[in-house]
C-alpha cells in the first residue's frame, strides 16, 4: 500500500508532463504540414522545388504590391 502513495504521483506528473508536451507541440505548429514528410519521403528535392516554382508562378498576385501571396 505504500507503494501506491509513491506511485500514483509519478505517474500523475508524468501524464501531465505528456500533456504539456503534447500542447507545446499544438501551440508550435508541429502538426500544421501533414503532407510535406510524405512527399520529403517519396520525392526528389528538384521534383518538390519544381513543384513550388510551378504552383508560386500560378498564385495570384497581391493588388498593392505585385507579390505573391506565400502560401
Amino acid at each position: 500500500m505504500s507503494n501506491l502513495v509513491f506511485l500514483i504521483p509519478v505517474a500523475l506528473l508524468l501524464g501531465g508532463l505528456g500533456l504539456i508536451a503534447f500542447l507545446w507541440t499544438l501551440k508550435t505548429g508541429q502538426y500544421d504540414d501533414l503532407d510535406g514528410a510524405s512527399y520529403r519521403a517519396l520525392f526528389e528535392e528538384d521534383d518538390i522545388a519544381a513543384e513550388q516554382q510551378k504552383s508560386s508562378k500560378e498564385s495570384p498576385s497581391t493588388p498593392d504590391t505585385g507579390t505573391p501571396y506565400q502560401s
